[in-house]
C-alpha cells in the first residue's frame, strides 16, 4: 500500500511540474482581460516568400491571443532570438487591455513565439522590459493552419509552373499530393 501511495505522490509531483512548466505569465491573468484588439491580423517579415508561405493565409484572431495568454511561458532573449530559432516570417499583433488599465502589446507568430511590451493606460511604456515567450500549445494549435497555408502556397507555385509550361498538370498533381502527404506525417 505504501508503494502505491508513493507512486501516486510521484505522479502528482511530476504532473504539477509539467503543468507549471507550461504555465502562463502570472502578471497577465486571463481573468483580468477587459478587451482584446487585434491590430494587425497578419503582418509579413521582409523575407516572406509567397511561393513558400503567404502570410495572408495565417491570420491572428482574438481567440488565439486569449489562448496564448493562458499558455505562454517566458523565455530568455537567447531562446527567442530569430537569428538562432525558426521563424515563419509572419506575425499578428494585438493590444490586450486589462481591468487595472495595463495594456500589453503582443506580436504572435503561428509557431507560438510571442513578443510582449507593457504600456500604461495612456499608452506610455512602463518600466517593464520587453518579454519573450514560447507557447508549445499555441504552436500545435496554429500549425494546422500553417500547414494548410503551406499547402495552398504549393498549389499556387505548381499552377504557375504548369501555366509557364515547366511542369505537366499530372506531375503537378503528383507533387501536390506528395507534399501534402509529407506534411501529414508525424
Amino acid at each position: 500500500m505504501r508503494k502505491i501511495n508513493n507512486l501516486v505522490a510521484t505522479i502528482l509531483i511530476v504532473a504539477a511540474g509539467t503543468s507549471s512548466a507550461q504555465a502562463a505569465d502570472k502578471r497577465y491573468p486571463i481573468a483580468y482581460v477587459q478587451k482584446v484588439e487585434v491590430t494587425h491580423p497578419s503582418h509579413r517579415g521582409a523575407w516572406e516568400n509567397k511561393d513558400f508561405l503567404n502570410c495572408d493565409d495565417v491570420v491572428l484572431a482574438e481567440e488565439d491571443v486569449r489562448y496564448a495568454l493562458r499558455h505562454m511561458r517566458r523565455v530568455s532573449w537567447k531562446a527567442y532570438d530569430p537569428e538562432r530559432t525558426d521563424t515563419t516570417g509572419c506575425e499578428g499583433s494585438a493590444l490586450v487591455t486589462f481591468k487595472n488599465g495595463k495594456i500589453l502589446a503582443m506580436g504572435i507568430e503561428p509557431n507560438g513565439r510571442t513578443l510582449a511590451l507593457e504600456y500604461d493606460a495612456k499608452m506610455k511604456p512602463t518600466g517593464s522590459p520587453t518579454s519573450f515567450y514560447e507557447c508549445s500549445p499555441c504552436r500545435k494549435r496554429k500549425m494546422a493552419l500553417l500547414k494548410d497555408a503551406l499547402n495552398r502556397a504549393d498549389e499556387r507555385r505548381l499552377k504557375r509552373l504548369v501555366v509557364e509550361g515547366q511542369l505537366s498538370a499530372s506531375e503537378a498533381e503528383f507533387r501536390l499530393k506528395w507534399g501534402r502527404a509529407e506534411r501529414d506525417k508525424p
